[in-house]
């Protein structure tokens, strides 16, 4: 009681208020610490079911897989991709890997946006699958990592299905609010439809004008056209790309001849290895 008597009114609630703001904050805390446990196994297959297929083109379809529980993640770190296992047209075993196109924010599935080519062994499998179908898959692999600030800004060159970890690199970073890291992306296809992610692509461009520039380039444009056309160029990387320095990074991930022309170009233009990454 004689404590009690030697302080003010005001004095108890101040010392109230500030136990229930630490025990708020502890609790806040304590819940941003809780990371969702992922899904993936490094060493093991385990299935997943397919829950959406829908078809974009003749030859490209998304295709959304469940996890177990609705506020389940993948686990998949930014910049990483899953080994997929499936059969060929022989019956053979296949394993391939694949960048989903979603994010650990996107609870409860992820997806993939899969082209499938002919003679494609795994895109036979795909091609196969039905909603209801179960998919083995594998992760995380990779060798990229990923930390917010790393770099000032980074450079990308993808050519067709290689633009699906640049997508979700830079989807990852621009949804960050505290990542304030610049993205700028030459992607090279054939045609127009062979573009994939258009859409996901021009809304982040549309959505985030200063961190997000992208130039499309075709081999084949339609008659109007305003973007790039033939080979991605050393002049095109110059213009579209940040200049050399050690604050920033190109990343590479596109068909092997074009990751050879590249490696090239970039070298000529003074970029060293350290600020290259090819996927």
């Amino acid at each position: 009681m004689d404590f009690l008597q030697g302080h003010s009114v005001e004095t108890m609630a101040a010392i109230a208020v500030a136990v229930v703001a630490v025990a708020v904050g502890g609790v806040f805390l304590l819940r941003r610490s809780k990371k969702p446990k992922g899904c993936l196994d490094p060493e093991n297959f385990k299935k997943f079911k397919l829950v959406e297929k829908t078809q974009i083109s003749h030859n490209v379809a998304k295709f959304r897989f469940a996890l177990p529980a609705p506020t389940s993640v993948l686990g998949l770190p930014i910049g990483q991709h899953i080994s997929c296992r499936g059969q060929d047209a022989t019956g053979e075993e296949v394993i391939k890997p694949y960048t989903p196109t979603t994010l650990d924010s996107d609870l409860g599935n992820f997806q993939l946006v899969i082209k499938m080519y002919p003679q494609g062994r795994m895109s036979h499998h795909f091609r196969e699958m039905k909603v209801g179908d179960y998919m083995s898959v594998k992760g995380p692999k990779g060798r990229f990592k990923y930390q917010v600030g790393q770099v000032r800004a980074f450079g990308m060159l993808a050519g067709g299905s290689g633009i699906t970890p640049m997508f979700q690199v830079a989807r990852a970073i621009l949804e960050n609010p505290n990542d304030k890291t610049k993205v700028h992306l030459i992607y090279a296809n054939v045609t127009t439809e062979d573009i994939l992610l258009k859409e996901e692509l021009d809304s982040l461009a549309k959505e985030y004008p200063d961190r997000f520039k992208i130039y499309y380039v075709l081999n084949q444009p339609p008659e109007i056209w305003n973007g790039g056309v033939g080979f991605v160029s050393q002049e095109m990387i110059k213009t579209h790309c940040p200049a050399p320095a050690e604050d920033i990074q190109i990343l590479r991930c596109g068909p092997p001849p074009m990751n050879k022309a590249m490696a090239a170009h970039l070298e000529e233009l003074g970029y060293t290895k350290e600020m290259q990454f090819q996927f």
